[in-house]
């Protein structure tokens, strides 16, 4: 499975969002649905954000994890103290279980960085048996990610491929209105239901906003190390600048929507 998705650290990965997946694990999961004896699949799990919420949500009998990324997949071994959890390197679009083999599977935050992100939904179909659950969120990154959106906006002033970049950005797959859903639809899924999930974003700092994105974390941070002195001087600047919005530096909130979607396997 390709990835748009820049990995450097798995430190620098929670400052950038790890933080805010286990913020939005919970709401996720209430929405998809658990049940006491559930044996899950988490498609894409990251450091396991999803996958160590799980077990707290109900008395699940699995979960198995997958992600493409060694260095995410190592880092939630490490963290790993559950025996009902395995974690594996997996692809999305080729997921290394038999068909029915799960009563749900589910990813969170994952499937806008799957070039081919039907290919993904239609092997969470497969993996899941007949009545069960399929269900995945994405950030809504055109409308409903301020704090990232406030680095793309004040870049695409500066910088002529910086505005390209935020176009990239802010449709990759899955993240316009009704297009999860209709993908659920397409690959044969029941009683497909789409809604919105809101968090808040809460920084203490600047740098405590910067610092990951700087050090090259995500999207956003490949472009930034990819600056000229020059630019990236600019650039510190003028985010700076964007994020204390004329005020001294300091805490500041900022909200956060995901579209979440979720489908039965029919019989």
């Amino acid at each position: 499975m390709s990835s748009s998705f820049t990995v450097r650290s798995a430190a620098g990965y929670e400052r950038l969002m790890g933080r805010w997946s286990r913020v939005l694990a919970p709401p996720f999961i209430a929405f998809a649905g658990i049940a006491d004896g559930d044996r899950v699949l988490d498609v894409g799990c990251g450091t396991g954000s999803l996958t160590f919420s799980l077990p707290a949500a109900a008395e699940v009998a699995e979960v198995a994890a997958i992600d493409h990324s060694p260095v995410f997949v190592a880092e939630a071994q490490r963290r790993s103290t559950d025996s009902r959890i395995t974690i594996a390197e997996g692809d999305a679009c080729a997921i290394p279980f038999p068909d029915d083999r799960f009563d749900r599977a589910l990813s969170l935050l994952v499937l806008h960085f799957v070039p081919k992100a039907d290919d993904a939904v239609a092997e969470m179909r497969r993996v899941v048996r007949p009545g069960g659950i399929v269900a995945a969120a994405v950030w809504d990154h055109l409308g409903g990610l301020p704090a990232m959106r406030l680095m793309w906006d004040t870049v695409a002033v500066l910088d002529e491929e910086a505005r390209q970049q935020r176009h990239r950005y802010c449709f990759q797959p899955m993240m316009r209105p009704g297009e999860m859903r209709r993908s659920f639809v397409a690959q044969g899924l029941a009683e497909v239901q789409e809604t919105s999930l809101l968090i808040r974003m809460e920084y203490e700092s600047f740098a405590d906003y910067w610092e990951p994105i700087a050090a090259g974390e995500g999207p956003l941070g490949k472009y930034v190390t990819g600056l000229d002195p020059a630019r990236r001087a600019n650039t510190d600047d003028a985010v700076r600048a964007a994020y204390e919005a004329g005020e001294p530096d300091g805490p500041r909130s900022f909200a956060a929507v995901a579209w979440a979607c979720r489908g039965v396997v029919p019989a």
